[in-house]
């Protein structure tokens, strides 16, 4: 049986999908409000749509403007491929290539360029509404949003590379209840997804990468989750980040390296960063910074090692490796059962000579820190022309290696009250152990 709340944007009567995409959703949201104009009919009332996207591209040259509850936009397939590895391809081998482009249900956002500073003005999706309740259950599930060019940004870069072109997949500018972002591709976006004040938020199972952030979590929030996504941000801009939040739970993401951090909370309280996998090429992996207090950051895995692809060599965060990988501003935060693995050239640290800092606790008081196991290795490091290979041969590489001289605590005189169990041999925690209780790791 068919339902007139299921909608299919290549049999509308409104628009060409291929050629705006963005014209074609607007009509069929005023459809649906049309249609759904009665706020209690029979216990019911405004029970929203389905708005499909069959394979295909669908250029958007009109902002689509959200302000219903209950709304699902849904494609077949998420469409994912690095456009990165193929635009730093040279160009004479591109017609060997068995593709160019992401796939599946790809939306091409082609906006004009925006300013930066306004994520929402260069927004493909930019969900609004004013007035009470919240705007409620909005879903964006398995199509793919891509920005398909960088611009340039004033600097050596090749244009392809700079993370930078004004645009953002999804912009929520209003207070939110119960939305899904769920099993979507990012790709070629100055901002991936940013979204306000949220409430009981999902967002699951998505591939977010190459794009200049991947998440944004901005205003304030509660109650939400970040769960097994693979994330991978640009080297200007945070693969994670959440401010003014509590109850964040994030969890079982694969974060990839080249973000500027990995992740970031900014005033965020009573929050779980568990069980994720954290790669990074610079110092500043997870921060927690603006009195983030009572969040449990554990059985983690961080990785920090170089940059081996050739096309972003010497780019940085701007962070020495005094900056530590996990810093900490915050009270009665718990930092206890992860892995921390240090694998970088001796040659290549800054300043010349430092001892670089794994945990550096910068402010607040009453931080547990705890069990938590750190390898540190001098390596030869080596790049290549080949984006994929030269990152699994670093991943893998374990052979001609020396132990590096590490920081494993680092806690500075703001910073008090703290206790500090094997984490570290004596030399390796640096505290004043008369405001800070130590027990450190016994060695051989």
């Amino acid at each position: 049986m068919s339902s007139s709340n299921y909608y299919d944007v290549t049999s509308w009567h409104v628009g060409n999908p291929s050629e705006d995409v963005g014209e074609v959703i607007n009509s069929i949201i005023a459809d649906i409000k049309d249609r759904q104009n009665a706020s209690n009919v029979n216990d019911g009332g405004k029970p929203g749509a389905v708005i499909y996207l069959p394979p295909g591209d669908y250029r958007l040259r009109t902002q689509v403007l959200i302000d219903i509850s209950f709304l699902r936009i849904q494609g077949s397939g998420h469409g994912f491929t690095s456009s990165s590895i193929r635009f730093n391809v040279p160009e004479d081998e591109w017609p060997d290539l068995h593709e160019l482009w992401p796939g599946g249900s790809r939306v091409l956002v082609d906006l004009p360029v925006g300013d930066s500073a306004d994520p929402a003005g260069g927004a493909a999706f930019l969900v609004e509404r004013a007035g009470s309740p919240r705007i409620s259950s909005v879903e964006f599930a398995n199509f793919c949003i891509d920005g398909l060019h960088f611009t340039p940004d004033g600097s050596d870069l090749p244009a392809e590379n700079t993370y930078v072109n004004g645009k953002t997949g999804i912009h929520v500018a209003s207070a939110n209840d119960s939305f899904r972002v769920n099993e979507m591709g990012f790709i070629y976006l100055e901002h991936a997804l940013t979204i306000h004040n949220a409430d009981a938020l999902s967002i699951h199972n998505n591939f977010i990468a190459e794009c200049g952030s991947c998440i944004e979590l901005r205003g304030w929030g509660q109650a939400s989750k970040i769960t097994d996504n693979l994330i991978g941000a640009g080297f200007k801009g945070h693969s994670i980040y959440a401010e003014n939040h509590g109850g964040l739970l994030v969890t079982a993401n694969n974060v990839f390296p080249r973000g500027a951090s990995s992740v970031r909370f900014s005033g965020v309280t009573r929050s779980s960063v568990t069980n994720n996998r954290l790669h990074s090429f610079y110092p500043g992996m997870v921060v927690l910074e603006g009195n983030s207090s009572e969040n449990l950051v554990a059985t983690n895995h961080f990785l920090r090692d170089h940059e081996p692809w050739t096309p972003f060599l010497g780019i940085g965060n701007g962070l020495d490796d005094l900056h530590g990988i996990l810093t900490v501003s915050g009270s009665n935060n718990s930092v206890i059962g992860n892995h921390f693995s240090q694998i970088i050239d001796s040659a290549s640290i800054r300043p010349e000579g430092a001892t670089p800092v794994i945990v550096r606790l910068r402010e607040g008081a009453g931080n547990f820190v705890s069990n938590n196991h750190v390898v540190a290795m001098n390596v030869h490091s080596s790049t290549s022309d080949d984006c994929f290979e030269a990152q699994v041969d670093a991943l893998l590489a374990t052979d001609d290696v020396e132990d590096l001289a590490v920081t494993a605590v680092l806690v500075d005189p703001g910073s008090a009250r703290n206790t500090i169990l094997d984490s570290g041999s004596d030399a390796q925690v640096v505290a004043d152990r008369g405001t800070n209780a130590v027990r450190a790791t016994p060695t051989l």
